[in-house]
């Protein structure tokens, strides 16, 4: 197996290098930087900044930067330099050999993160293709110094140069990983089936990471998933069952924070573990209220749903941490229509969950229906439909011997079931809102 210990191990001391582009529109953060660089267990030992139009073919800064920045290593001993950006291979090895020690990208800083988080098995080679991925680019684009021909028995003549070997183990593994994958994919999508079949409401956390989705996570489900105040904490999705009054049985999914500019190669590969997020019911936008980069961070995590096609379920944003503002409170924000479309709470505090709890019932219940049902004796069969879709509340008898059913469930899973009876259920509305129905079965 081909050797990737190329991506950058923890601990170590780095000088952070940010370059702003004044005609690009899609300048790195230079604070989130920092934060991904704490969140991979290194210090910061300093910056070095400055303003270009392009990027420098050699060096993607130039030479006057360069002898900058090798006076700052010196001054600081750092033995790592970090690019908040994406480098060329041929920039990388040139930054290295006049500078004289490790350079790395922004994306393999995310992509070491990744793997130092990844727990599951799924996430683990999730991570791996991800690598390999933006590993094979490498090969193909920089990697000239493998150019050699193997020798020795059985390898004379035309031979298969070193690079060519690399390539087609990089290949093999790649095909293997995608294999494995597609096998834990079918094993998620049984599940996801199974859900589907039962009618389970999914309520996915999503959100720009530190936002507080898995603090939340643990407050909304009674759960211990780890929480920290760092960048990517949450990796793998954790997936939790809860009963809720009027609703029953919600699967809540904590997944991996988003940031900005995430790379594509991460995108593509996290699109299976993303998969709550792409097929839930609704999702919960979580959002650090505190944070004064609020609206960009909103605008980053959109541009990240649009990505992996999960822009077009329905929304709740829920304002989080508004115990470090003055002044706010929790409330719910209702719609023309009378829907709930955010909630502002403190999940640390636990301010204003009761208040989520009722919005998110009323987004999932709005598709709901409430049936009274009176069955005659011999209607058991479709009594035991009733309970194999989860849609009985409560059952009583009369004195006549009746089964008397309360059934809250989607109105088109109980028309399917009465299609199944030749359409015995005559239903009637009662309420406009809440869909009370009567029901009477002889």
């Amino acid at each position: 197996m081909f050797d990737i210990d190329e991506r950058y191990k923890g601990g170590e001391k780095a000088i952070l290098v940010h370059v702003d582009f004044s005609n690009s529109n899609d300048s790195e953060d230079l604070e989130e930087l920092k934060m991904l660089v704490l969140s991979a267990g290194a210090s910061v030992m300093g910056v070095c900044c400055c303003n270009r139009k392009i990027p420098d073919t050699k060096f993607f800064i130039g030479s006057g930067k360069v002898e900058e920045l090798k006076a700052l290593m010196s001054d600081v001993e750092s033995d790592i330099v970090i690019f908040n950006h994406d480098l060329s291979p041929s920039q990388e090895r040139n930054l290295e050999k006049e500078i004289g020690t490790k350079v790395i990208s922004r994306t393999t800083l995310i992509l070491d993160i990744f793997a130092q988080r990844a727990r599951t098995k799924e996430g683990k080679l999730q991570v791996e293709l991800a690598q390999l991925a933006y590993l094979q680019t490498r090969l193909v684009r920089g990697w000239t110094h493998l150019e050699r021909q193997k020798g020795g028995i059985g390898m004379r003549g035309p031979g298969e140069t070193q690079l060519e070997s690399d390539r087609r183990m990089l290949k093999e593994r790649i095909a293997a990983l995608r294999s494995e994958l597609s096998e834990v994919e079918k094993q998620r999508e049984q599940g996801g089936r199974a859900r589907k079949r039962n009618e389970v409401p999914v309520v996915s956390l999503v959100g720009y990471t530190n936002a507080g989705k898995s603090t939340l996570f643990n407050i909304l489900t009674k759960s211990e998933v780890y929480a920290a105040n760092q960048l990517f904490a949450t990796l793998d999705p954790t997936l939790r069952t809860v009963k809720l009054d009027h609703i029953g049985d919600v699967v809540f999914a904590d997944t991996v924070g988003f940031i900005r500019h995430l790379p594509h190669d991460l995108v593509a590969a996290f699109k299976a573990t993303l998969r709550e997020t792409r097929e839930a019911t609704i999702q919960l936008h979580v959002i650090d209220s505190s944070d004064e980069r609020l609206q960009e961070n909103i605008v980053s995590v959109e541009e990240v749903l649009q990505q992996i096609e999960a822009d077009d379920i329905p929304q709740l944003k829920v304002y989080n941490k508004i115990d470090k503002l003055e002044g706010v409170v929790p409330c719910i924000e209702y719609n023309d229509e009378g829907n709930p479309v955010s909630v502002s709470i403190s999940a640390k505090s636990g301010l204003g969950i009761d208040l989520l709890f009722k919005a998110i019932s009323e987004c999932l219940g709005n598709d709901l229906v409430e049936v009274m049902a009176i069955l005659s004796y011999d209607k058991a069969s479709l009594r035991n439909k009733l309970y194999d879709a989860k849609a009985v509340i409560s059952e009583e008898y009369t004195q006549n011997g009746e089964i008397v059913l309360k059934l809250r469930q989607k109105k088109k899973t109980l028309a399917q079931i009465n299609s199944m009876f030749n359409n015995e259920l005559e239903m009637s509305i009662v309420k406009p809102k809440g869909f009370t129905f009567k029901v009477n079965i002889y």
